[in-house]
């Protein structure tokens, strides 16, 4: 199953699709949390793993929406920290499950060259399998130089960990001594946002979970502060491309009511980077290095 499905539009899904694209603004990002893989599998009476490879090509599917309709970033909600208290079995069977899929992904580099999709892995790969993580650096690697759409599998991910490891990472630099070394005053929520997994990224404008659950489950808690939330009752692997319409819908309906906080978050965003050292020399060097180490480590993984 390839990553970007080709999917047969109805004449009918056609119509609605375009006068979607056409009659307002459409999301920059959208986050999927997608859940009602293993309730799906109770369900249809089949084993787990084969619901969450159900879910995996109902996200090929929805990729090719996005594609469509001129969404330029998808977040997806793959794996959580929380995941690996699960049983063993499950676990195991989610890795198998990765391990194809980032192969598969390897395999049909020029297929995400076309479409301009570069992978990026939210998370804290280094918590994964040794071999999976060989193929999750290099999948990063090789589609990097894409830039029509971003794909961010949060894998090993919860927003705790995200702004822990941010925070670790600028607690290291304020201890350096050289000159490349932070100052307690460079320390602001500007300089932390900078140092999450998601630094090249803007806030998702929509985040879309199904299964009917209404709760975050400590996904990028940090970077949803203006976004609309979509809540549909339908199972992630049986989305349809109405359902995910809807929640477009839902989003241009709810964006318009919430532009003057946006304005506002915007105004304070720009106050902040007036009033600190967010552009100086010291700090612009401390996030190039800590983007080099990123790619480092990257490099080092998948040569393992």
């Amino acid at each position: 199953m390839s990553w970007v499905s080709d999917y047969q539009y109805t004449c009918l899904q056609k119509l609605a699709l375009n006068t979607l694209q056409f009659s307002g603004q459409i999301p920059h990002h959208i986050a999927f949390v997608m859940d009602g893989n293993r309730r799906f599998a109770r369900s249809k009476h089949i084993d787990k793993i084969e619901g969450h490879s159900r879910g995996f090509s109902k996200l090929a599917d929805v990729l090719r929406w996005c594609l469509d309709l001129g969404i330029r970033e998808v977040t997806t909600f793959a794996f959580s920290i929380e995941n690996f208290k699960r049983s063993s079995d499950e676990v195991e069977g989610l890795f198998n499950l990765a391990r194809d899929k980032f192969a598969q992904l390897l395999k049909e580099t020029d297929r995400l060259d076309e479409h301009g999709i570069r992978i990026r892995v939210l998370g804290n790969i280094e918590l994964l399998p040794a071999d999976l993580q060989r193929l999750i650096a290099s999948a990063m690697l090789r589609t990097e130089h894409n830039d029509k759409l971003f794909l961010n599998v949060a894998f090993a991910y919860t927003s705790r960990d995200e702004i822990t490891q941010a925070v670790e990472s600028v607690l290291h630099a304020t201890n350096e001594n050289d000159d490349d070394g932070l100052l307690p005053t460079d320390i602001n929520e500007r300089l932390l946002e900078a140092c999450l997994y998601t630094r090249h990224s803007p806030p998702p404008d929509l985040v879309f979970r199904t299964s009917g659950e209404t709760r975050l489950s400590d996904f990028m808690m940090w970077q949803i502060k203006s976004s609309v939330l979509y809540f549909t009752e339908v199972l992630w692997p049986q989305i349809t491309i109405w359902n995910f319409m809807a929640g477009i819908s839902a989003y241009k309906r709810d964006s318009s009511r919430i532009d003057d906080f946006r304005r506002e978050q915007r105004l304070h965003s720009a106050q902040l980077a007036k009033t600190s050292d967010f552009y100086s020399l010291r700090v612009q060097k401390f996030l190039h290095k800590l983007d080099a180490n990123r790619r480092k480590l990257l490099i080092a993984l998948a040569s393992n």
